[in-house]
């Protein structure tokens, strides 16, 4: 028996709720991996409180992302032992996830636990840090080095705009953080940003094109806020877009892409071939701060997560949340 954090839907409704399942509860795989710790992400507070349908098999546990030891294996990639992580996959939508005390998945989902990062620092960076990862990869790979120009972080505040001023600023860039909390500015400086400015100025309808004002962006946001941060970025600049808390539309225009030469990016983390997702992970484990990582962290128990998820969808969450499923 083990603890899990179980979404089910039946006559009696949606609802989350900490449980106490039989191995037999979880699903077929190569590897089982005794969690230890997992994280909050977004799209965990969508599945917790069913504000959207994340969630396509019920009953399920719930928790897209873990860090642990493998109990045993199938797979000859794979011996007891090992330290793992996971991201994504379709792990805590369709396939019982982290938030819990055993996962059983498939080995090739699974990415080793990169040399110097223990489980808990590999879920204070999680999906949101490693999304970060991603689309920082993405702006060098477009030719954007330190000195080229500001880059823009939508989304400050939150996991993934948390991590990637830590690791724009800790690379050389000038980082400008866009939030809707201003009293943060202290924080958001402490982790490297150089500038603050209010969400406000990007999350309304705007011009086609505006000033040009960075050569990069990281957005999290979509909707206004991506087409304005798109309609600011200089010629020759790009644009990853990774999220969509403000909402799923993108309401542009063309202008910018035609006549400043931009590019945007769309950053998957979910079905990232492993090609991917070890040198993000590579990178995390020698790019990021970790001084800057748990300043960013606070640690909660499993029981916690039920609240957290209403949490983080009402941006009541700094930067990023640990779970230790075995508290």
């Amino acid at each position: 028996m083990f603890k899990a954090l179980v979404i089910e839907k039946d006559a009696a409704g949606y609802r989350a709720g900490i449980q106490q399942v039989d191995d037999s509860a979880l699903p077929p795989g190569d590897v089982t991996v005794r969690v230890e710790y997992s994280t909050i992400n977004y799209k965990d507070g969508l599945a917790i409180t069913g504000k959207a349908p994340v969630v396509r098999s019920f009953p399920l546990h719930a928790g897209i992302d873990f860090a642990g030891t493998v109990e045993t294996s199938d797979d000859p990639r794979y011996k007891a032992g090992d330290r793992v992580v996971l991201n994504g996959f379709g792990v805590g939508e369709s396939h019982s996830g982290g938030l819990a005390q055993k996962a059983r998945v498939k080995a090739d989902w699974l990415v080793p636990l990169p040399e110097g990062l223990t489980t808990r620092q590999a879920m204070a960076i999680g999906t949101a840090g490693y999304t970060a990862m991603l689309c920082v990869m993405a702006l060098e790979r477009h030719g954007i080095v330190p000195g080229a120009g500001d880059i823009l972080v939508t989304g400050a505040n939150g996991g993934v705009g948390s991590v990637a001023i830590a690791l724009l600023s800790g690379l050389g860039h000038r980082v400008i953080a866009s939030t809707g909390r201003p009293e943060e500015a202290d924080y958001l400086k402490s982790l490297g940003a150089a500038d603050i400015i209010h969400r406000d100025e990007l999350s309304s309808p705007g011009k086609p094109m505006g000033k040009e004002r960075w050569i990069g962006v990281v957005d999290s946001v979509g909707s206004h806020t991506l087409a304005n941060a798109c309609a600011g970025t200089r010629y020759g600049g790009a644009v990853t877009a990774c999220g969509l808390a403000q909402g799923l539309d993108f309401p542009a225009s063309v202008a910018p892409f035609i006549l400043r030469g931009i590019t945007l990016y769309g950053i998957d983390s979910v079905m990232a071939k492993l090609s991917v997702r070890m040198p993000a992970w590579e990178r995390l484990a020698r790019d990021l701060d970790l001084t800057k990582l748990d300043a960013v962290t606070r640690q909660i128990t499993l029981a916690d997560a039920l609240q957290a998820g209403p949490d983080i969808l009402a941006g009541k969450v700094r930067g990023r949340l640990v779970v230790d499923v075995n508290a």
